[in-house]
């Protein structure tokens, strides 16, 4: 009867909608053996810093979660297993007149329908440069920066964001682009942009995890509604890279006050069929979920040598 009914009414089907990733990642980790749930960033209220004057003459800086490359530590390419030592967790910035390698191995994109063949589905500066050169906006800023994926909440707001703030200051950036990746990327640029925002900075996101960012209550948000990985765009889609970036500049022209989402009219595909995978305990078994807690243990400690050499 009810399918009668979405078929006479044209109706999506009920999973056609935003993924819920705080409580399916939270339902995940307690399945593998964490049990003490992550509380994730929860804001009423947000931060709020109008235009001071039109993009067209407006300095726009990029803030990402994507790491350089970096030889020696394993595989970072295309399909690449999460790769733990691959993380970073001390601000960096790269010069924008250049071309850079960055990658996303080192986070928790959606590796079931996204390949990472293509950089510009998480690093929108080439579509950056476009609009400057079409008159779109000002310029770009000199640098991009790079904000550390931080699960502790006051290492970001401490410590990462203020590094952050002080670098688009030395930028002389009007307005920050900040895109995130995976579900905590969401997270972590959600308390950056704020802090931004707070300090006069005019942001904003473009990501894919809505429940996250605006639980977190960010100034502006631009929802693409794509696999984790895809917050820039389509991969191979110019196009699809171009316009997104177009919809999230008409968020900082346009948002009236705080807490502005925008979701992208674009379709990842005709099917939402790839929604119904994302960590869904209906379909991994006992046996994947000890190898994954297996797995999940090895890159902790993978990733621990770089947590100490930051502290040095």
């Amino acid at each position: 009867m009810t399918q009668d009914i979405d078929a006479l009414l044209g109706f999506a089907p009920d999973y056609d909608s935003a993924i819920a990733y705080m409580r399916q990642t939270r339902e995940y980790y307690a399945a593998i053996g964490y049990t003490t749930p992550y509380r994730w960033a929860h804001y009423i209220d947000a931060p709020f810093t109008k235009l001071t004057k039109p993009l067209a003459k407006s300095r726009v800086a990029m803030i990402t979660t994507a790491a350089p490359f970096q030889p020696g530590k394993g595989d970072q390419g295309p399909g690449a297993a999460y790769n733990g030592s691959a993380k970073f967790y001390a601000v960096y910035s790269g010069d924008t007149s250049t071309d850079h390698d960055l990658r996303i191995s080192h986070i928790g994109y959606d590796r079931t329908h996204t390949t990472a063949t293509d950089s510009n589905t998480w690093n929108p500066l080439p579509a950056l440069r476009r609009a400057a050169a079409a008159g779109r906006i000002g310029e770009v800023a000199p640098r991009f920066h790079g904000a550390p994926t931080n699960r502790s909440h006051r290492v970001t707001v401490e410590t990462d964001a203020p590094e952050i703030l002080a670098r688009v200051r030395e930028d002389k950036a009007d307005v920050a682009v900040l895109i995130p990746n995976c579900p905590v990327c969401h997270q972590t640029i959600s308390l950056t942009a704020r802090y931004l925002e707070a300090n006069g900075i005019p942001t904003v996101v473009m990501g894919c995890a809505k429940d996250i960012v605006e639980h977190a209550a960010v100034p502006r948000f631009l929802f693409s509604d794509f696999p984790l990985g895809n917050s820039a765009g389509r991969p191979h889609d110019v196009a699809s890279q171009d316009q997104t970036l177009e919809y999230a500049l008409q968020v900082l022209e346009s948002a009236a006050g705080p807490r502005t989402t925008m979701q992208s009219p674009l379709r990842w595909s005709e099917s939402a069929d790839w929604k119904l995978d994302y960590l869904n305990l209906e379909r991994i078994g006992p046996a994947e979920l000890a190898a994954r807690r297996a797995e999940f243990d090895r890159q902790k400690e993978l990733a621990r040598p770089n947590r100490v050499e930051k502290a040095a």
